[in-house]
């Protein structure tokens, strides 16, 4: 059977289950038949029986099996009983002890077999066990004793044993029909079990080495149909290109007018890209790399590229502050070349937005910049030839695909200012070409980073002064724009008033996301241009702004701070040739707060940080699985498999296989990754 055929096998018509108890399976996630074979144990306990209870400490977990020689029940008061059963075996004699469980009494009694597992203590009776589990009876098939034991999460009113035998009997009755779609040339080159086998031993292994095999050739099933459904993706994505070919000199007019070189990292992104749109291959690339490398500028000569071309282009990004960034910095960049810019989010007035939807209809708009607004029914194109789409992790998939459905067969430039790990870009990402800007322009320092608590910061701020006077700029950020009685933090707009106190001889400006757009370019003008001294912001100024003379960076309330923002807050200085500073300011009170800064303190490189955010996060919560297909792994950990998901990449038996059922069942297993592009 496939795992289609065993999801149509409803939780509620398996025995013993029924509705009522069906609504229990449903919290822990099991509602068919497939998703209760690979419901996979958390952990296991080896409750294998032991010869002899000499070797055993106190207080150690131990299984026993033999036979019982006496019951009695003990009235220790009202209300509480003890159960003590003599037991005698091969390994000696011991007895096992239950509380409050009188019931078992009428079940036990003398010369019945029985195992129990439990907790040891020795005293002046000898050997006792307090009992966690037990099986009496014929153990020919132990579940519950006697055996490496799965260990499963459960929910209120569904016990460990129910469920575990409900597994059981599910696994020996329907194992050995699940379909094997692994090849038979990868089974024996891995030397992997089959599928069948697999599941069996995943859930009740026989011994340690089952168990490790068993849940490596689970890896390799979920990998194999997972690649496959990939380059399934790259076939059908590469084959609906159309080639760009400029009509102008643009792209050379632009790096011409660069005031600076361009990185040999940039170069070789810049030839990717340009390779890609000048071909029939369609373009599906992700463009990443650490703060301050450049990223924004390989974009945008990819959007000058396609509008030489006589396309459009788009770059959408997840808020409005970081699309305003993008339109200003952009509009900058292209000055004088020709090059209609415009911007489209969801505040502009009802006039500014007509006015922007009818050139970027009539094709008058050659660069669109916007929000979830691009996505809207009545946002037209011309002629889009390239969509770009910045911090992708924070849009789903279904939000990509509405502003890819906007032409033809765009090309597509995924861009992150968060590096990611590579163990998650094969996986996250594995259906688009990676380019990785892996070099900084040259002259940058490392920025040296320190904490201090908050209740020291005015050492902070008599160095601010230094630094001030010795002509240099500064940046202090705060999380919150007023204050709020939920969160212990300073509030940039009283942080504005306060400074502008304590520096009375310098220009303190202030920026925050809920100014207007031609607000925030006065003053980040005026940063620019060093009229304003120290300038307070909250975290919108995270990316997209490039001021070399920027020294220090000071960060309050950093415990409020993810890993990544504080990165990226950081690269706001060290851009020019002067020593940089990052001062975190706080108070940190818990264990993942106060790693973080640890981490800050220590790592700089953007790859390092993000693989110990990865570790301290996990990648739930760093990229939002639910919109990715790595979601749908079952067995697979996308960290400590890696190396199985590079080897796996190597081997590509398409054609040896019925395709229609496997791409049945990949579409049944990894729905969130068919559902990239819809095929």
């Amino acid at each position: 059977m496939s795992g289609k055929q065993l999801a149509e096998i409803k939780v509620s018509s398996l025995p013993k289950i029924g509705d009522k108890r069906a609504e229990l399976f449903h919290k822990i996630g099991i509602y068919n038949l497939f998703d209760l074979l690979y419901y996979f144990p958390r952990r296991y306990e080896d409750r294998r029986f032991v010869e002899g209870l000499d070797g055993v400490t106190t207080g150690e977990q131990v299984t026993v099996f033999g036979r019982i020689i006496s019951v009695e029940e003990v009235k220790l008061r009202r209300n509480m009983s003890l159960l003590r059963v003599v037991i005698q075996g091969n390994f000696g004699s011991c007895t096992a002890l239950w509380f409050n469980q009188p019931f078992l009494k009428r079940s036990l009694h003398r010369g019945l077999p029985i195992a129990v597992t439990g907790k040891l203590e020795r005293n002046l009776y000898g050997c006792e066990i307090s009992v966690n589990d037990y099986e009496a009876g014929s153990l020919k098939n132990p579940v519950h004793v006697g055996r490496i034991v799965p260990i499963y999460s459960s929910t209120e009113n569904l016990s460990q044993r129910f469920l575990r035998r409900i597994i059981y009997q599910c696994v020996r009755k329907h194992a050995n029909n699940i379909r094997n779609h692994l090849p038979e040339e990868l089974i024996r080159e891995l030397n992997l079990m089959p599928i069948s086998q697999a599941i069996m031993e995943i859930h009740f292994p026989r011994d340690e080495d089952s168990l490790v095999r068993a849940r490596e050739s689970l890896v390799y099933e979920e990998l194999f149909l997972f690649q496959t459904g990939l380059n399934r993706i790259h076939e059908k994505v590469r084959s609906q290109g159309v080639a760009r070919r400029p009509q102008t000199t643009l792209p050379e007019e632009f790096l011409k007018k660069l005031p600076y070189a361009l990185t040999k990292a940039q170069q070789k992104a810049m030839t990717e890209i340009r390779n890609d749109l000048s071909s029939r291959k369609r373009m599906y690339r992700l463009l990443q790399g650490d703060v301050g490398c450049g990223k924004t500028v390989v974009a945008l000569y990819a959007l000058l590229y396609v509008v030489a071309s006589g396309f459009q282009g788009a770059l959408m990004a997840p808020t409005e502050v970081l699309a305003e960034q993008h339109f200003l910095s952009i509009s900058k960049l292209v000055s004088g070349l020709g090059v209609n810019v415009d911007i489209l989010t969801g505040s502009l007035g009802k006039k500014e937005k007509e006015q922007s939807l009818q050139s970027i209809k009539s094709g008058m708009t050659d660069i669109v910049v916007g929000t979830h607004a691009l996505l809207e029914d009545d946002v037209v194109f011309n002629h889009l030839g390239l969509v770009v789409i910045d911090e992708q992790h924070r849009f789903g998939v279904q939000q990509r695909d509405l502003l890819l459905n906007k032409a033809a067969a765009p090309d597509v430039l995924v861009m992150t200012a968060t590096p990611i790990p590579r163990s998650l870009t094969l996986t996250v990402y594995g259906d688009l070409d990676l380019t990785i800007i892996n070099e900084l322009p040259p002259g940058r320092k490392k920025i040296k980073t320190f904490f201090l608590p908050a209740k020291e910061k005015s050492r902070v701020y008599s160095f601010v002064r230094k630094e001030l006077e010795a002509g240099r700029q500064v940046y202090v950020v705060c999380p919150l724009i007023q204050e709020s009685e939920h969160f212990a933090v300073e509030a940039a707009v009283k942080r504005y008033e306060e400074l502008c106190r304590e520096f009375s001889g310098f220009n303190v400006g202030l920026i925050h996301g809920k100014l207007k757009i031609d607000e925030k370019e006065g003053v980040m003008d005026a940063f620019r241009r060093g009229e304003v001294d120290l300038l307070v912001a909250t975290s919108v100024i995270e990316v997209g702004i490039d001021v070399t003379n920027a020294s220090v960076i000071i960060i309050e309330g950093v415990e409020r701070f993810g890993l990544s923002q504080l990165h990226q807050l950081r690269g706001r200085v060290g851009r020019g040739t002067q020593e940089s500073y990052c001062v975190l300011v706080g108070n940190p009170n818990t264990r993942e707060a106060i790693e973080r800064i640890k981490i800050m303190v220590n790592c700089h490189d953007g790859f390092q940080v993000a693989e110990k955010d990865l570790a301290l996060r996990g990648p739930g919560e760093l990229l939002g699985i639910k919109q990715h297909g790595y979601s749908d792994f079952r067995v697979v950990d996308i960290i400590n498999d890696l190396p199985h998901f590079l080897k796996m990449k190597k081997y590509n038996y398409l054609t040896k296989i019925d395709q229609h059922d496997l791409w049945e069942e990949i579409n049944f297993r990894f729905p969130s990754l068919f559902n990239v592009l819809k095929i």
